[in-house]
């Protein structure tokens, strides 16, 4: 067995993280006097595994100096792999850490002491004395004393030359010296639990003795781990590898000559038995005797230092972990509970800050080992059936217990019998009659059984009664599913296959039919089929991306569907043996991931720098594709502000304006509320200005408020009101981190093990601003009841009680995703290098708007490969990917407030059109529910030919619509709206011509075009604009101006342009009452009307069946209540009382 096995995987990597962590001044100063001192005493398994955990979490913090003290003198080894030693008979094979790795801790983190016992322990003071003659002050102290092996000194003989116990280094290198003088003579093992076979097969491998004998007062070894038919397979396989095997034997005395030599045992049934060696393997002792002089309190029956939950004894600061301690009256001789005592402890010590404390709770006791070269496995309550299951799933108390119940309960009661306290005294009594009439009722367990004796395979698996859950169990020589077996039973969830599959496996049955039919929609905006798609790529129609869209119109819509589409794509391409190309657009003959690499190697940070060494025309203005991409690459390794000259151009609509426009051209404003959590204060602030610019209200599912309907002209007023009073932009109109969403956790709840809120708060505050190839969202759940729905998320965390479990590459959206576990049991302080890595990978290496959740179905491997790579280095850029993330929070800046201080930023914002002061309304508004928002979409399109509209040529004249200098000289492109009479038009500027045309798509009536990204391809000579609501590209000019380039059913006009030498731009025009009758705002303007309700035949329904609670036009329901908008006024009228009786105005009231 490996050394690996037993200690912290993570400590093995210590000494490259301590170094990383020096070169990059990570760790604070080894001086600092506030440090606090613990002091371990026990250099053994468990006290090393203390240290590792402890030194793994507070490496960044440094709160502590760990001083330990080894009775051996020996380093911490591997005593579980002792057996390995009479092979090699070198201590230093067995070492679980090198020397090397002790030196190489942080500057007085560590300090050991070896060949030194500590023999006082003095409380008042607060040290320990050792055998050396050294005093060591300690704050906390760890006993970890381990335990002694049992002698049997009752037993005459047991003293004699040639008794020895298999314990430590020591034990073994006295017996293997006196085995070298007995060659040929019998050697004896008395035990035949776990370490008498360990200690049989070293005595077989000795090659000294002639015959080795195992001595096993039961029926069967291993009685402890397995039962009857178990431990006898085992007795048969270790009998054929030489080894002789006495059942139902005890000792009762070792023989001896004259000079007290072992000449063989006297059983306790008169047989005799010839032997030159016994090895006595009969169990072990608590070290208890150091607790016990410091009047510490200890068990009286077997021993063991009495430690509560969290391993306190009886005396503050004192702990005791590992074998010597005894928890509920219970000592463990296995490792694996040291091992979470230790875990738990240095937990609790470093992380409980941020975390609820942790508990020892009672372990589990589940083994898997190779013993003589024979496979042995027990897992969970493997003695269920014997000695009736310790926890059922659902338990149900009183009568329900008994044979017949494994279920729950029905109804309600408070012990979840459903029958009440009296009833249940009754059953109760009635149960003990049955007991002593009939005998007890069996265990409500049921076991399925495979025994396969020419194999020499065993299993035995338990379930409850309805075979729902799995309790434990047991293997021998099969036990490839031990790993996943034991968290099944570790977990307590139902199980989704009957218990038959566990032994002979699934059914294969059919097909399960995953892959989607022919005629699934695809597209529900254009009501695209699969066949559709999959028919125009085998025709060879379409042979890229672009034509599938352009020909099925597919994602042309809200473009959701995009990811599906793709995947399609790539698939129909690959069937027919066509390369399918990952390019960016047309203008790139690269992925996003390798144009991403190229900017960061060659440090670019402008668009036409990437355009001239990376796009295919050094000098092409880009398109609606890459722009986007490029503005969020260059955001993701710069943090440049998106409302420079420079990187505006590259945005997509919400970006430009720092908020989401919405379906009547205004926006929504979304200040940031990390965690969801926010003050009283706060929410005051977002309704007063809700109230004052008539904003439409709503909470999102991210736990934040979004304000709806702000006018451009607005936004500057309104953020600077928000940015007055604390608040922040909350970036919801980028592909960023929008949310990290979260339960109350141990802040309120009862039920909570981790702060949510806090870790939360803390990931938002980090991660909030970064850019990345789709938007991010995350969750932190306080505890298993997941109320922030953590693994539907980017990035989720839910408490454990070690931590967190971390899961990755959830969404919702068209096609939902449940996230994968990346990592369990994350301690608090290590969860935001993890997430750093995460993230940053994800950056460097996703394509264009891929949602995480289909970047780690397209890695190669998926999450075991990205497991390898975050957790695991294997590509050894994790230090690089923290650096990468660590700079770029460093350059954050809430981009609203810089907005505001800068004159040249805030132009943008300064009025709806770049020629007027006027307004225009392009949807009509409604009252709905108290609040006003835009009517319903229009459900036709405007189809007329507005491109082949026949102006009256002899009225066209050039007018003066804008100056010259509103526009920005930038290769990508610059815009403006303007308006004449009450048509709105766009007029753009790029490579130094002008373009003009009228501001409606004609797609859904919204009057948004200025607004759109410029495309070009040089091979066709062709120059479009893109609507930003739904893509629509209109081209501006040759002779195809005007036409849609992805939807022949529509076009728009379009209009000579030119600068002149006064400063203006001219645009030749028709008069204002031809160009109003065409392309007027009012006519075009989408109305009320023109829908109707969805909700129609339900609300009909409904007010059938009569309303709940209020009574129709009620206000409140209180008799005489204000209801909300009396209440609302007089609170901001700064009234008193605000009973039902309502109050006075107070002088210092707000008013509007």
């Amino acid at each position: 067995m490996s050394n690996s096995e037993w200690n912290d995987a993570a400590a093995n990597r210590l000494p490259e993280k301590v170094a990383n962590l020096r070169s990059q001044n990570g760790i604070p100063d080894g001086s600092d006097a506030s440090r606090q001192k613990i002091v371990v005493v026990g250099l053994g398994m468990v006290g090393i595994a203390f240290i590792e955990k402890m030194l793994k979490l507070d490496v960044r913090r440094r709160e502590y100096d760990i001083v330990v003290v080894g009775e051996e003198p020996h380093l911490a080894y591997n005593r579980v792999g002792l057996t390995s030693f009479f092979q090699h008979r070198k201590v230093e094979n067995l070492y679980l850490n090198p020397k090397e790795w002790y030196a190489s801790m942080p500057e007085g983190s560590l300090s050991y002491h070896v060949n030194s016992r500590v023999t006082g322990i003095h409380k008042e003071s607060k040290t320990v004395t050792t055998s050396n003659g050294d005093t060591i002050p300690y704050d906390k102290l760890v006993l970890a004393t381990g335990s002694d092996a049992l002698l049997p000194r009752h037993t005459p003989g047991h003293d004699a030359n040639g008794v020895f116990v298999y314990r430590t280094i020591d034990d073994l290198e006295k017996l293997i010296a006196f085995a070298a003088g007995k060659k040929g003579t019998t050697g004896a093992v008395v035990g035949g639990g776990l370490l008498g076979l360990e200690a049989a097969k070293a005595m077989m491998d000795l090659e000294d003795f002639g015959q080795v004998k195992l001595v096993e007062r039961n029926r069967w070894v291993l009685s402890r781990q397995l039962d009857g038919d178990a431990g006898g397979m085992v007795v048969e396989q270790v009998k054929e590898l030489g080894l002789d095997v006495l059942l139902s034997k005890r000792v009762g005395r070792v023989n001896t000559d004259t000079e007290n030599n072992v000449v063989g045992v006297t059983f306790e049934d008169g047989e005799e038995m010839d032997c030159s060696c016994i090895c006595f393997a009969i169990g072990i002792r608590p070290r208890d005797e150091l607790a016990r002089q410091a009047d510490i309190k200890c068990a009286d029956r077997g021993g063991g230092i009495m430690i509560n939950d969290d391993l306190a004894t009886s005396e503050p600061d004192i702990y005791a972990i590992g074998e010597c301690a005894s928890w509920e009256n219970s000592t463990f001789g296995l490792i694996a509970p040291g091992i979470e005592m230790a875990d738990v402890l240095a937990f609790n010590f470093t992380q409980a800050k941020a975390h609820s404390h942790r508990k020892f709770k009672r372990p589990d006791l589940s083994t898997k080992l190779k013993l003589l070269g024979v496979e042995v496995a027990s897992f969970g309550d493997f003695f269920a059936d014997r000695d009736g299951p310790k926890d059922l799933p659902n338990k149900r108390h009183g009568a329900a217990a008994r044979g017949g119940g494994g279920g729950g309960g029905s109804g309600g009661g408070g012990d979840g019998s459903g029958v009440k306290k009296e009833e249940s005294k009754v059953l109760e009594s009635n149960d003990r009659v049955r007991d002593l009439t009939e005998g007890p009722a069996p265990p409500p367990v049921k076991a399925l059984t495979y025994k396969d004796p020419f194999q020499q395979v065993y299993k035995k698996y338990l379930f409850t009664l309805d075979g729902k859950y799995l309790l434990g169990g047991m293997m021998i020589g099969d036990t490839k599913d031990y790993i996943k077996l034991v968290p099944m039973v570790k977990n307590k969830k139902p199980m989704e296959a009957p218990p038959s599959e566990f032994i002979v496996g699934a059914s294969k049955g059919e097909d399960d039919g995953s892959d989607l039919s022919e005629d699934t929609q695809i597209c529900s905006c254009h009501n695209v089929l699969k066949r559709d798609i999959g028919n125009s790529i085998k025709d060879g129609t379409c042979k890229s991306i672009g034509d599938v869209k352009s020909c099925t119109k597919a994602g042309t819509g809200c473009g959701g569907c995009m990811p599906l589409v793709q995947t399609i794509f790539n698939k129909e391409m690959a069937a027919m043996g066509q390369e399918v190309k990952n390019h960016l657009c047309p203008h790139f003959e690269l992925s996003r991931a390798d144009l991403f690499n190229i900017v960061l190697v060659k440090k670019l940070q402008s668009f036409p720098d990437i355009m001239r060494e990376c796009g295919k025309e050094p000098e092409s203005t880009g398109c609606e594709a890459c722009k986007p991409t490029i503005g969020s690459i260059l955001a993701s390794l710069f943090n440049k502000h998106v409302m420079d000259t420079s990187q505006r151009g590259l945005q997509d609509s919400n970006d430009r304006f720092m908020a989401n426009i919405q379906r009547n051209g205004t926006f929504s404003v979304i200040p940031r509320v990390a965690g969801g959590e926010i003050t009283p204060e706060k929410l005051i602030i977002i309704g007063t200005v809700a109230k004052k610019y008539g904003l439409y209200t709503k909470i999102t599912g991210g736990q934040r408020i979004d304000m709806f309907g702000a006018k451009k002209q607005d936004l500057l007023d309104i953020w600077k009101e928000l940015v007055d009073g604390g608040m922040e932009s909350g970036h919801a109109y980028a592909k960023s981190l929008r949310t990290v969403k979260s339960c109350v956790g141990t802040t309120w709840c009862r039920f909570g093990i981790g702060d949510s809120v806090g870790m939360a708060v803390r990931l938002e505050e980090r991660y909030k601003s970064i850019r990345s190839p789709h938007k991010i969202k995350g969750g932190v759940s306080g505890c298993v009841r997941e109320c922030a729905e953590a693994q539907n998320k980017d990035f989720g965390l839910i408490a454990s009680e070690k931590g967190f479990n971390v899961f990755v590459g959830g969404n919702g959206g068209a096609t939902p995703r449940h996230s994968e576990l990346l990592a369990k049991d994350v301690p608090p302080d290590d969860v935001v290098p993890m997430l750093d890595r995460y993230l940053s990978f994800y950056i460097r290496t996703a394509d264009k708007l891929q949602r995480t959740a289909r970047w780690i179905e397209n890695l190669p491997g998926g999450i075991k490969y990205l497991r390898e790579v975050i957790l695991e280095d294997k590509l050894g850029i994790c230090a690089q990917l923290e650096k990468q993330m660590q700079d770029l929070v460093g350059t954050f800046f809430c981009e609203w407030t810089e907005t505001l201080k800068d004159p040249e930023r805030r132009k943008v914002f300064n009025k709806q059109f770049a020629n007027t002061d006027e307004t225009a309304e392009g949807v009509e508004m409604v009252q709905e529910r108290g609040q006003n928002r835009p009517a319903y979409w229009a459900t036709e399109s405007a189809h007329n030919d507005f491109r082949g509209h026949r102006w009256n040529s002899g009225s066209l004249s050039w007018q003066p619509l804008i100056e010259s200098s509103r526009f920005a000289d930038v290769p990508t492109g610059s815009s403006n709206p303007v308006k004449r009479g009450d048509t709105q038009l766009a007029v753009f500027k790029i490579k130094g011509k002008f373009y003009a045309s009228q501001q409606m798509c004609p797609h859904r009536r919204a009057f948004a075009l200025s607004e759109g990204l410029i495309g070009d391809d040089k091979e066709t000579d062709k120059l479009w604009v893109s609507c930003p609501y739904h893509k629509r590209n209109f081209e501006l000019k040759g002779e195809s101006a005007g036409k849609c380039g992805n939807d022949e059913s529509m076009n728009i006009a379009t209009f000579p342009a030119e600068a002149r030498d006064d400063g203006f731009v001219y645009v030749k025009l028709p008069p204002v009452e031809e160009l109003d009758a065409v392309l007027g705002t009012s006519k075009w303007k989408v109305k009320a009307d023109e829908t109707s309700s969805p909700f129609k035949t339900l609300d009909e329904k409904m007010q059938l069946k009569g309303s709940k609670g209020r009574k129709p036009g009620q206000p409140s329901h209180l008799e005489g209540g204000m209801g909300e908008m009396k209440k609302a006024a007089m609170i901001l009228a700064g009234g008193e009382g605000g009973g039902v009786g309502g109050g006075e105005r107070a002088s210092n009231g707000m008013d509007w």
